[in-house]
């Protein structure tokens, strides 16, 4: 009999798993809390304006095309990538700026107008983390690591490849301008991570960006998320919306199906595009499978930040913002520190901002920006009262952007909301509120890491940014590439 699988959640991870399973010939079902498919990948609408709700870049748009290879189908077909010329545009707090993209040669005008001596450090940088890359990307990125033996046999060449140091401490090794360590070193908290503890091995993520470029689907990422809803439909993939799952059943150390809307359905395997933590915490009831070890796991690990993210509509173009731009506040570290450590706000933020509309007038009316602000937060460990605290931060945020990038942006804003870290815990269910599930810590990556293959239960699989490789679109379409390895 065709075996029965059901995957949870409909983030990247968990479509990716679906069309791979059901590619090798099993019974499809998914099921998504939410009444449209996406994750943090949906989409908002508030009139005119076309929201992506989450995932902004996409890198390594082969990924996304080989779920479609899969079924001898052309991705182009149900959507269009492209990539863009300017890939961001860093601006500091004493006014200068940083045009970032994949021509070598503007890339080294640009250095050269904040540090000329540090050119060579910065091929030096790039030529040591394509090493990075083909080790911690190519060969390990879709490959398990629910075996300790095999974990440590990678312990030599990662050593080689300084994995003990943090990002930011390998790039202070090549480049020695402040503004240009901020510029390579950031990349860790696009996946969650803290530059200053995250391992070295994500800047991979810097040499990923060389090799394929950065890229948007016309339409937004959502366009993404609807070819991938159009090609289950068409193979057969069963799914349910609107269908919160209560409990994971388990019998004798087995997972038997899962309860939803107060139905039963049964599956052979059980994949969780969600949260680890949430699942082992709440959706399974009976906890007496967990050994100490696990529980101690489950209590030691250290959670991403937070996001405050503002969505919000202008009726002014304001033509000369890039699609997407980071805005550095004037403390880097220091900043980092109250996020990450002592779990409070500030004033001097650091932000993400992307205008789509910048490359596609359709996310916004006519003579109108579609805009959304990223601002990394404390995680709700920080007990922080979003309540009424949310507005206090959304004025901070605007008054921040006009003084920056967006002059006179109250004046201008007719449409708008926000999401805080409230959101991710009681709409996307990850703990804490966090923006990216676990950090990308040494201690945190690989083996440490949350098993693609549950530790505790042999039919319970894990996709998504909780568990191995980790968090970021090529991340956790590459946790999905795991279950092929292993299912």
């Amino acid at each position: 009999m065709t075996k029965k699988v059901i995957v949870v959640g409909s983030g990247f991870g968990g479509l990716a798993s679906a069309l791979r399973l059901k590619s090798k010939g099993y019974d499809v079902s998914i099921f998504e809390k939410q009444p449209d498919l996406g994750g943090r990948a949906r989409v908002f609408r508030r009139g005119n304006f076309i929201f992506d709700a989450g995932p902004t870049v996409i890198t390594a748009p082969h990924l996304l095309g080989e779920l479609f290879e899969l079924f001898g189908k052309d991705i182009k077909k149900y959507v269009r990538i492209t990539p863009l010329k300017l890939w961001y545009r860093f601006l500091f707090s004493d006014g200068s700026k940083f045009d970032y993209s994949g021509d070598e040669k503007a890339i080294e005008k640009e250095i050269r107008k904040l540090s000329s001596k540090d050119i060579d450090g910065y091929k030096k940088l790039l030529a040591f983390t394509s090493k990075i890359f083909d080790k911690g990307f190519t060969e390990l990125a879709s490959v398990p690591f629910n075996n300790f033996v095999f974990m440590s046999k990678q312990i030599p060449s990662l050593l080689k490849l300084k994995s003990y140091q943090s990002v930011y401490s390998l790039v202070s090794n090549f480049v020695e301008n402040d503004k240009l360590r901020r510029v390579f070193s950031m990349h860790p908290l696009l996946v969650g991570g803290n530059p200053f503890t995250t391992t070295s091995i994500y800047t991979l993520i810097l040499f990923l960006e060389k090799k394929w470029g950065i890229h948007y689907a016309l339409g937004g990422t959502g366009k993404v998320i609807e070819a991938l809803e159009t090609l289950m439909k068409e193979e057969g993939i069963k799914i349910h919306k609107n269908s919160e799952i209560e409990e994971i059943l388990i019998q004798e150390k087995k997972v038997t199906g899962i309860k939803s809307k107060g139905q039963i359905h049964n599956c052979n395997y059980l994949i969780c595009n969600s949260d680890p933590p949430y699942v082992y915490n709440n959706l399974i009831k009976n906890k007496k499978e967990y050994n100490f070890l696990f529980n101690l796991k489950l209590k030691r690990m250290n959670y991403s930040m937070g996001l405050f993210v503002y969505y919000f509509g202008t009726k002014k173009k304001y033509e000369n913002v890039a699609h997407h731009t980071i805005c550095f506040g004037k403390s880097y570290k220091e900043h980092l520190h109250k996020i990450f450590s002592k779990k409070t706000l500030s004033e001097d933020i650091s932000f993400y901002l992307h205008r789509p509309s910048a490359t596609d007038p359709d996310m916004a009316p006519q003579n109108h920006d579609a805009f959304y602000v990223l601002v990394p937060v404390p995680n709700n460990l920080s007990k922080i009262d979003w309540k009424t605290e949310g507005k206090k931060f959304k004025n901070l945020v605007v008054k921040k952007m006009s003084e920056t990038v967006l002059p006179n942006l109250k004046d201008n804003i007719v449409e708008d909301f926000y999401l805080t870290p409230d959101y991710f815990e009681n709409e996307l269910s990850t703990h804490h509120g966090s923006g990216f599930s676990i950090q990308p810590r040494l201690t945190q990556s690989a083996y440490f890491r949350f098993h693609n293959q549950s530790e505790i239960f042999k039919n319970l699989y894990f996709v998504g940014a909780g568990t191995h490789p980790g968090a970021g679109v090529p991340g956790v379409l590459s946790s999905a590439k795991v279950l092929d390895k292993i299912l």
